[in-house]
């Protein structure tokens, strides 16, 4: 690392060159050939992806996504003239739009370009029991994710021109969704502001305040376009960027952070610029790097589930914190030797010119709360284990499933369109569920004709359509008395599969596949489930081996094994809290209380990991070195603690700022990452991290750092700081006997 550190400062332009140009090039090729995210959830082999696999094949002309549009009077009926009138010329006009294949509506074809007649009655079920309201719905050539924001924007505007004079008219669908997603820029700036205030009183300079602000900015903006340019060689799901950027932004900040902090206390000892860089990248270089690979590690464990849509998530976000880290270990000696002594406030500069160069000082609340853990480390153990317990209960009612626009925003036209369908049609409108079977001789259709019938008589379904054929397919589809999202619907997809459907067509060797938004989700959410299993222990034994080799201890591992999952239980407890049971959402501006999202708990799972390694890596480490030199564990762990917890808390406020920032960003999916990110942070940080694993490492003595021999022999060595780049000690508690080693202070 200082081999680097050296080249990067004697290159300083070039490297920032390099960067840029790479910056520059990978936002103009992810411009050129435009991003290619999906949101697919289908995983075939289930019944949902075999239903949708038939209905593909059977019936290509809804190879592509739709919307609806919905209008509903404050008086009189949608079947007056007037109205009729107005909506007719505004759906005649939508038909004309590029994109648009077909619009099915209440009113008839005449007239309508490309109109698709309607079935099942003169106004094929489009318009409510008391005739106040209607829909339409709108066929696309293409899925929303294909379709330019231009295209969609335009479509809503055109729909809704038409409200006014007590008419409401509102959009709904994956479509219209595309025009509601404009806030992750300003989620992005919130985060930014308030980490640069955090740095800014941190280091009292604003040269070096700015430092870890531009790295990252840097790494994740080039990594950003990168998972553009990745969505075209592999499936990449259409939030990954902005979770990329969630990662990023906050694992960037942090870690250039550390280093320059480090690099800060170089100078305060008496080094020149070259001399405190080089020294920073060899010690919290070294542990940045580190940090960064047990994020990757966790991340890539997505890998083991096998599913396409997680894989693409899983290698995004890996590339963001490669490109951070590298711009943490490159770009940032290029920005320290420009910089130079201004790294150090004035006020600093000036000390150091009057009294010269010496250690820093561990004074004030940090030193204090060391000592403080040191006397109390049961009470305080047990509080902070009660904490988390506590924070943790909810997670035992998760429940994974769809998260539909009748979540987002009040303000919304999808969520005002799902609301409108729900009091008109009943709940289930907005989601219903798709019957499909391949046909093969006269038996197979005259049992495909019995379902409606038989359909309609189960308890939980609201209506069912007729029988729709097409090639060698048949498909009925079904209107739930309850919304996609609810529990309710769920089993009735479970009854429909078990019981219902077997008993309709017994005799006959038709098999019925049940398919829709509410049935592809349900079976997402139990094949993750089944594979949580494998991925959460292979996470746990690839993590607890770095920290093996690294710190030569099997209880350093285990209890950061305990930390990460206490962390990560309270975290989706948080989850569950917000978002499950509603508490704030609504206020926050994030909708309606549903279900949390099937993938979560996985991507989750992943990040938090990694997230909590980064800081076990950084306390364990100040505390390993002190155990090194010194044997005596007590003074391990208060050194330790006292010399890393103001500069860990600063970090975690930057990254808790980032991640809250990301719930502006008006995504119900990346509000979800943001908010449990932020709690598990906080929790790891200021509960974990600074009391209860120091706490229980004073308990545990000497056998924190007991390894037996063999093993130790076997394993190989990871060295976090190279020891001959160890300088002299810059913190130490004030009364306390110094060993005038080095340290690993990020």
């Amino acid at each position: 690392m200082a081999a680097i550190a050296r080249w990067c400062m004697r290159h300083r332009l070039a490297v920032v060159l390099l960067w840029l140009a790479a910056l520059c090039g990978a936002t103009a090729a992810a411009g050129a050939v435009g991003p290619a995210y999906c949101d697919d959830y289908e995983i075939p082999g289930t019944e949902s992806g075999r239903a949708a696999a038939v209905l593909r094949e059977a019936f290509p002309d809804r190879s592509g996504d739709s919307a609806t549009v919905v209008w509903h009077t404050e008086r009189g009926d949608v079947r007056e003239g007037a109205v009729e009138q107005r909506v007719t010329a505004m759906l005649d006009e939508v038909a004309g739009l590029p994109g648009v294949t077909a619009v099915a509506t209440p009113y008839g074809p005449a007239g309508l370009p490309g109109a698709a007649a309607p079935r099942g009655g003169a106004d094929g079920g489009r318009i409510s029991g008391d005739g106040r309201t209607a829909h339409a719905t709108v066929a696309f050539d293409r899925f929303a994710d294909d379709i330019p924001e231009a295209e969609a924007r335009a479509f809503v505007d055109t729909a809704r021109a038409a409200a006014g004079d007590g008419l409401r008219v509102e959009v709904g669908g994956p479509v219209a969704a595309l025009t509601e997603g404009g806030g992750s820029h300003a989620a992005e700036a919130v985060g930014v502001a308030v980490a640069a205030v955090v740095l800014l009183l941190a280091f009292g300079s604003l040269a070096a305040s700015a430092l870890p602000i531009a790295t990252a900015l840097v790494g994740v903006g080039t990594a950003y376009s990168g998972v553009a340019l990745l969505g075209h060689l592999m499936t990449v799901a259409d939030f990954a960027p902005m979770l990329g950027t969630l990662i990023g932004l906050g694992v960037g900040i942090d870690y250039a952070l550390f280093v320059v902090t480090r690099h800060r206390q170089g100078l305060k000892r008496g080094l020149d610029v070259a001399g405190a860089a080089r020294d920073a990248l060899a010690t919290t270089g070294r542990a940045v790097v580190f940090a960064g690979a047990t994020v990757c590690i966790a991340l890539l464990g997505m890998l083991v589930l096998r599913l396409d849509f997680l894989d693409g998530v899983a290698v995004a976000a890996s590339l963001t914190v490669v490109l951070t880290v590298a711009a943490s270990v490159t770009l940032l000696p290029a920005l320290l030797s420009l910089i130079g002594v201004r790294a150090l406030s004035r006020r600093e500069r000036r000390r150091l010119a009057e009294h010269g160069p010496g250690p820093e000082t561990a004074t004030g609340f940090a030193a204090r709360w060391s000592a403080f853990v040191e006397r109390h480390p049961k009470k305080l153990g047990a509080v902070a284990a009660v904490v988390m317990l506590v924070l943790a209960l909810p997670t035992l009612s998760l429940r994974l499933g769809t998260s539909d626009q009748g979540n987002g925003p009040v303000a919304a036209t999808t969520r005002q369109a799902y609301d409108l369908l729900a009091e008109g049609f009943g709940p289930g409108a907005n989601g219903p569920l798709t019957l499909v079977a391949r046909i093969d001789g006269a038996g197979d259709r005259l049992a495909a004709d019995r379902l409606p019938a038989r359909l309609r008589a189960t308890e939980g379904v609201e209506s069912a359509g007729p029988v729709e054929y097409g090639g060698d397919a048949a498909v009925v589809t079904v209107v739930p008395d309850s919304a996609p999202q609810s529990r309710r619907t769920s089993d009735l997809v479970d009854r429909l599969r078990a019981d219902v459907l077997p008993a309709a067509v017994a005799g006959s060797p038709l098999d019925v596949h049940v398919g829709g938004v509410t049935a592809a989700h349900d079976d997402f959410a139990r094949v993750v489930v089944g594979k949580l299993p494998l991925f959460v222990g292979t996470v746990i034994t690839l993590g607890c081996l770095l920290l093996l080799m690294a710190f030569r201890s099997v209880g350093i591992p285990l209890k950061a094994a305990a930390m990460n999952v206490a962390a990560v239980a309270s975290a989706l407890g948080t989850v569950v809290a917000v978002f499950q049971w509603g508490w704030g959402s609504e206020l926050l501006g994030l909708g309606r209380a549903g279900p949390v999202e099937p993938f979560l708990p996985v991507i989750a799972v992943s990040v938090l990991f990694g997230l909590s390694m980064d800081y076990q890596v950084f306390l364990v480490s100040r505390m390993y070195e002190e155990w090194l030199e010194t044997g005596d564990n007590r003074r391990a762990v208060r050194v330790g603690l006292a010399e890393t917890g103001r500069v860990i808390n600063s970090a975690a406020v930057i990254m808790i700022a980032v991640f809250l920032a990301f719930v502006l960003s008006g995504d119900r999916v990346i509000a979800m990452f943001g908010i449990g990110l932020a709690a598990a942070v906080a929790l790891d940080a200021f509960v974990l991290r600074t009391l209860l694993v120091p706490a229980l490492m004073h308990l545990l003595g000497g056998a924190n750092w007991w390894m037996p021999r063999s093993l130790d022999r076997w394993l190989p060595r990871i060295g976090i700081e190279a020891p001959a780049d160890r300088g002299p000690a810059c913190a130490r508690i004030p009364g306390k006997r110094t060993s005038g080693e080095g340290e690993l202070v990020p």
